[in-house]
């Protein structure tokens, strides 16, 4: 279960990550300004945001198999209508059908591993299931420049119709729904929003957190070619190496949350976050070409770490009988960010440069930093 749900994931962030790495293409040999192209790196990322409270709910009430496995098969066939698709908007149109239809597994997934796994290794087994993430984009920054480059705009989104295909076809043989407690029961526990305010919280402070994960991600690799000199295949390897990274930093972090507390490392992932950006800028200001690289790893690293602890933790808070809508409301949050980040990072890189972009958006996880909820809490 927890390796389908890595895999479902992962292709699924293909998808939506692959326009990110057709800045290259469309901007700097194009010349098709970066707000504009922004606007087409945020197009699956406001499909997610507006289908993933109702993915969710429909976990809730019918399981989770047919959810990943139905959204995948849908997400296929809009890609794979994207890449025959020409010109911007009906691609960006397309692709905002297909990141909608990808959303089916950012709720459902995260259900099976919560439902499966039990709470003391929960942490664990999160971090790896968080880790499809980075490793959807690390892949995307590795082959999506070269495709691009060999075949257009086309051949990378015919490798993620490709492969959403392929894993809805073995998520409805291999998924099985985990378990769940008698319907009454579930009506039972209520709403759990009714209860405090510890989801809102958590919900807010991954909204912040989010905002440096998807600059990075959506900018890392044009500010390396850019302003650093860096050759599209060098720069597309640091990508994909901070990415990789990150995926197993989150299996550490998730990890050491199950003995820690998932809300003391949230906070100090938030400090962290503040100083590698500020570092972050500093080396980009100086044109230090191999120390930006290096702190574009650990920051990334860092930037990606706070999902699984936030997941986790709404998930267990939630209960089974509210955990897909309130992690639907979790994703929701943060592509409401992260769909911001691209036109609007775009349009800040643009006014000011990338070292003063960064160090701006440093602002965020300080913010985030006193909205951090003291302690766990479990449904």
């Amino acid at each position: 279960m927890l390796a389908l749900g890595v895999l479902a994931q992962a292709a699924g962030t293909l998808v939506v990550a692959t326009p990110a790495y057709l800045i290259p293409l469309l901007h700097l040999q194009q010349g098709i300004p970066l707000a504009q192209v922004g606007l087409l790196v945020a197009a699956p990322t406001v499909g997610l945001v507006l289908t993933l409270v109702a993915w969710g709910a429909l976990a809730d009430r019918v399981g989770e198999r047919w959810v990943i496995a139905g959204g995948l098969a849908l997400a296929a066939v809009c890609t794979a209508a994207a890449a025959a698709a020409g010109g911007l908007v009906p691609v960006g149109v397309l692709l905002l059908l297909a990141g909608g239809a990808t959303g089916s597994c950012n709720a459902a997934s995260g259900r099976v591993v919560v439902g499966w796994f039990p709470r003391r290794r929960r942490g664990l087994a999160m971090g790896i299931r968080q880790m499809s993430q980075p490793l959807g984009v690390a892949v995307a920054a590795l082959i999506v420049p070269p495709l691009a480059a060999a075949g257009g705009v086309g051949l990378p989104l015919v490798v993620g119709a490709v492969a959403t295909a392929a894993l809805a076809i073995a998520c409805a043989a291999g998924i099985t729904d985990p378990p769940r407690p008698p319907r009454s029961v579930l009506v039972a526990t209520g709403n759990p929003y009714r209860r405090d305010r510890f989801l809102l919280r958590v919900h807010l402070v991954s909204v912040l957190l989010v905002v440096p994960q998807f600059t990075l991600s959506t900018f890392g690799l044009v500010w390396l070619i850019a302003d650093l000199h860096w050759s599209a295949t060098a720069a597309g390897i640091v990508v994909a190496v901070a990415q990789f990274v990150g995926a197993g930093g989150r299996i550490v972090v998730g990890s050491l949350s199950d003995r820690l507390g998932r809300m003391r490392l949230l906070r100090l992932v938030a400090v962290a976050g503040v100083a590698g950006l500020l570092l972050l800028a500093g080396s980009g200001a100086a044109g230090w070409a191999a120390p930006a690289a290096i702190l574009l790893v650990l920051t990334t690293t860092v930037s990606v770490a706070d999902n699984g602890l936030a997941f986790t933790s709404v998930a267990a808070a939630a209960g089974p009988g509210w955990s897909g809508r309130a992690l639907g409301v979790q994703n929701t949050g943060q592509f409401v960010a992260a769909s911001a980040v691209g036109p609007g990072i775009g349009a800040l890189v643009t006014a000011v440069g990338f070292p003063v972009a960064f160090a701006l958006v440093a602002l965020a996880p300080l913010v985030a930093l006193p909205m951090v909820p003291k302690r766990d809490q479990h449904a």
